[in-house]
Parts: C-alpha cells; structure tokens; sequence
C-alpha cells in the first residue's frame, strides 16, 4: 500500500512539472496557437501538428516535416474554427521550419516576436495549443543561446518536450514569443530545443525560389515576394515553370498583391489572349484598359498594347479578329506612344506593324529612325535591309551597304553571332552577280560557325564559285556536299554538272551513274550522261540515254537528240 502510494505522489510530481499554470498573459496569448492538419493529393490526412500566427494578417510558422509532401492544409484555432492555409511564404529543411499564411477572421491573436534575446538561466514558458479554459504549460530554463544569422538564435532549453508540442511557441516572461518548439532526436531527453522566432519569421520566397526544392516538396501554393521588384522577377521565372492555370492564379495573386503595377494587367492579358475566345479576350480587354489606368507612364502602356495586339494578330492563322484587335488598332497604339516620347524600341514596334502590313517603305522609314537612335544594333540594320530589299525598284546596292552596317557591328574574326548577317549578305552579293564578293562572305561565314556547315552549303557555295571560275574550289564544296549527304541525288547530279563543266567527262559520268543508281528514272541525270558519252564518242549509249531522258518528259534532251541522231 505505502509502495502504490508512493508511485502516486511520483505520479502527481511528474504531472506538475510538465503541466503547470502559466502567467496571465496566457489566456489570450493561447489563442494564436492552433493544430495544423495537412493532406495529401488524394485528400488523405498526412500529418497533425502544431503552429502559431506571428501578426494579425495570418503569418503564421510551424515544422517543414509537417508540410513536406501536403498539397492542402488547414489550422484548428483555440475556438475550434477551421481555417485553409492559403500559400507558403517561406521554408528551411535544415532548421525544419515553415512560414505560410491562412484565412483570417476579425478575432485573429498573433503573438509579439521577442525584441531581444533571453540570458542564459532566464525562465522560459512553452504555451502548447489548447481548447480549454485553463492553460496548462510547461516551464524551463534557457541553457544556452547559440546565434545563427543576422540577430537570430538558436536556444538549449532545460525542459523535457514530446511530439505533442513540437512547433509550439517558447515564450518570455513578458509574453513575448522567442521560438518554436523543435522535434528532440531522444524522447527521453530532459533538453529541448527551440528556434529562434527572428530567424523563421525572416524566411521568404525571392525571385528564384521557383527551383528550391524545399519549397518545390510542399504542394500548397507559394506565396510572392514581399519586395515587388523581386515579385516581377518570380513572375517571370514562374511562366516557363507553371501551366496556363496556375500561372493565371499566380498572376491573380500579383495584381491583387501589387494592384497599380502595369506588368501585372500586361502578362494576364496576354495570357488571356491565349485561350483564344472571345470571353478570355473580353478579359484581356478590359486588363489593357486597367494598364492606362495604373500606368505611371502611358507611353509605356501604349507601347505595350500595340505589343499585344501585334502579337496576337501575328498568331492568328487568318481566324477572326476579335473587336478592334487589328494591325490598325495596334498601330494607332504604337503611334500614341511615339507622340509623348519618341523611343527607339518604339518605332521598332512601328515598324514591324508596318511590314505586317506590308506597308515596306513606311516599315522602313521606321526602321532607319531606330538605326538613328542608341539602339541601333546589326539585327535593326539587318530589319532595314530584309525591308527595303522589298520595296518595289529599289537599289539592291543600298540594301547591301545596309547589311554592311550590319556586318560592321561585329570585329573579325567573326563568331557565330555574326554568321546569319554574313550569310544574309553573301546571298544578296550574289543576286547581283558579285559572286567573288560572296564567296568571301560565305568563306566567313564558314570560319564564323567553325566549319560546322551542311550539304546545302557547301552546294551554295560550290555554285557561286562555279560563276567567278573558281574551279577547283568547286569541285571540292560539291565532294563535301555529296559526302555529308551520298543518298541525295540533286548533289550527284551538280557534282556531274561542275565535272562536266571543267571537262572532266570520266568523273561526270561516275557522278551521273551513282545518281540513277539512287533514282533510275531521273530525266536530267540521263540527259547529262547521254550528252557526256556522246562527247566521249560513245554515240549509241549516249543516244539511248537521252532517248531515256526524253521519253521522262525532259524538252531539253529532245533538243539534243535532234542535233545528234542525224
């Protein structure tokens, strides 16, 4: 008997220390502590724990392990009301903490950060989540306070803790919150430890969290940063990282974050535009309507409607127009921008609007004011020339001597960025019979992408170089054009053609053979071999040959036939 009675009173002992009375400020200070529940995506409890909301808004903090893997989660208050947690605002694995935010109602209790560490031996509360009247807690002693970041800190408490009160709040003796409760590694252990409130009140979604795989292991939805700048980065991030519908959520949650921000109203429209309806694009209209409303700027808000409506007509495969969304209508935009402020970029959208509508010297008298200006670059002088190229009667030297410019913005020896203008301009060089010039364009063009060329290229340049007699030079483009590509019959006929050119009659006719080989009823490659053999004397098969040819339908082979039966 004395024995049992004496388990008892150890009993009652053990009960004390761990359930005591707390100071008064913890009958309303209870009320910001609540039981967190979070599911899976199949809507099935996935873990209970503990949280408590650190300002009246809803930021709340709790354990990274409760959330790990959740796709939704609500909070229990005191009162026994259920709130959704509404986004994730910040996370950290290593200190297996979590910052997120939830549904308010008018009674939301939020506890008062600590300004200031506790000394070593000072007596701590931990205020557990509680539905009751009475608040029961636990007591302890700070054994030691290790800093871990900018006034933030990390604290050894003398007091035995379970799972019951991890992510419960360590507060002062004036009621202030100093941590949270950690999960302790040993059940048993009489020491507990306690993050410092500062340092998870601190954490925070930036422009590149978008690839944090802490945050990426937690389904909810994120919150945006707080800094709007680094907001607009995020929102960039995101688009190539989210589908149309999470993005759109996302954009919601900017507009309404950072409503007289122009970008936010500008990337909703444009993905408005892209469900291609008339219900989305009445949507889209009304956001162009708000980006002149917020627009700090207008000729901002002017350039960036005439974007979109360029965009989408450029998108739209001939369908319907929706409204006024017409190149006119863009165009009328661009022009209202220009008129407050006269920007390169601004008549670089001018121009592109004018050669979408084939409007080629207005496209172009565009283009020049942006080469005027200190946007000038190759691909602006490149736009000028690919345009005026296509003004009726126009001087196809000034085209060239734009692409020169063009060209001129790049020091030799030329990388791959200049390639496509060398290219560019040895085509155009040799529309105009300058085939010397052209070639020495397309050998830069060649040393520009390091060699690295295609069949087609090299028949380009074998053909250029056929026009100036640079023979030899000939003969070996159209040896690499057919040996990058030896099933391509058209290579097999040209490298015929250059041999027979330079009355290399033996190599002609193998060439000509490999390509009835490939394709036995090509009419010109009978046409050219029957003509190589009769100038081998070879008559009777060079007759039949191109017999063969003509009989395929090939006029030319008749021609010759006529000159050579007789």
């Amino acid at each position: 008997m004395k024995k049992i009675y004496l388990l008892l009173i150890g009993g009652f002992c053990f009960q004390t220390m761990f359930a005591q009375s707390l100071p008064k400020w913890a009958n309303k200070a209870k009320k910001a502590v609540f039981s967190v529940v979070t599911y899976n995506k199949d809507n099935k409890i996935l873990n209970t724990g503990n949280g408590f909301y650190i300002d009246e808004s809803g930021t709340a903090v709790s354990d990274y392990t409760l959330f790990k893997g959740a796709h939704h989660a609500v909070v229990v208050t005191a009162d026994g009301k259920e709130l959704p947690v509404k986004c994730i605002m910040g996370a950290n694995d290593l200190y297996d903490v979590v910052k997120f935010k939830t549904e308010t109602d008018k009674k939301t209790v939020a506890l008062q950060p600590a300004s200031q560490a506790v000394p070593q031996g000072a007596t701590v509360y931990l205020l557990p989540y509680s539905t009751q009247k009475a608040v029961n807690g636990q007591s302890g002693s700070v054994e030691k306070v290790d800093t871990i970041g900018n006034n933030a800190y990390y604290y050894t408490i003398q007091m035995q803790t379970g799972d019951k009160t991890v992510s419960c709040p360590i507060m002062n003796a004036e009621g202030e919150v100093l941590g949270l409760i950690q999960k302790n590694a040993d059940a048993e252990s009489k020491v507990s430890y306690a993050v410092g409130i500062s340092y998870v009140s601190s954490l925070s979604i930036n422009a590149l969290s978008g690839n944090d795989y802490t945050l990426n292991s937690i389904g909810i939805k994120k919150g945006l940063p707080e800094d709007e700048s680094q907001a607009l980065v995020y929102l960039y991030m995101m688009s190539s990282q989210l589908n149309r519908e999470q993005y759109l959520e996302l954009l919601n949650d900017f507009i309404a974050q950072y409503p007289r921000n122009m970008e936010g109203y500008q990337r909703r429209a444009a993905l408005y535009m892209e469900y291609r309806d008339d219900t989305h694009n009445a949507l889209a209209a009304q956001d162009l309507e708000h980006m002149l409303e917020v627009a700090s700027k207008p000729d901002e808000a002017h350039f960036n409607i005439a974007k979109l409506l360029y965009n989408y007509q450029i998108n739209l495969n001939g369908a319907q127009a929706y409204a006024s969304w017409t190149y006119e209508r863009a165009l009328e935009e661009i022009n209202k921008a220009l008129e407050i402020a006269q920007e390169g970029v601004y008549y670089q959208v001018q121009g592109d609007i004018y050669f979408a509508m084939q409007k080629y010297a207005e496209a172009y008298a565009s283009y020049e004011k942006v080469n005027q200006s200190s946007m000038a670059s190759a691909a602006t002088f490149y736009a000028a020339a690919k345009t005026k190229e296509l003004i009726k009667d126009v001087d196809k030297n000034e085209v060239i001597a734009l692409m020169d410019s063009a060209v001129a913005r790049f020091n030799e020896p030329y990388g791959k960025d200049a390639a496509p203008y060398l290219y560019e301009r040895a085509r155009m060089k040799n529309e105009l019979k300058k085939y010397r010039e052209a070639v020495i364009d397309y050998n830069h063009f060649y040393d520009a992408m390091m060699g690295q060329v295609s069949a087609e290229f090299y028949l380009i340049r074998e053909q250029a170089e056929m026009q100036c007699r640079m023979y030899q030079q000939a003969i070996n483009d159209i040896n690499k054009a057919v040996e990058l590509e030896p099933k391509n019959v058209d290579l097999w006929i040209e490298k015929g053609g250059v041999h027979l050119r330079v009355n290399q009659a033996e190599e002609a006719i193998k060439a000509l053979r490999t390509a009835l080989s490939l394709d036995p009823k090509n009419a010109p490659a009978y046409r050219m071999l029957g003509y190589c053999q009769v100038q081998q004397k070879n008559t009777k098969e060079g007759i039949d040959n191109l017999q063969k040819a003509k009989e395929l339908g090939d006029t030319v082979a008749d021609e010759l036939l006529k000159k050579y039966s007789k």
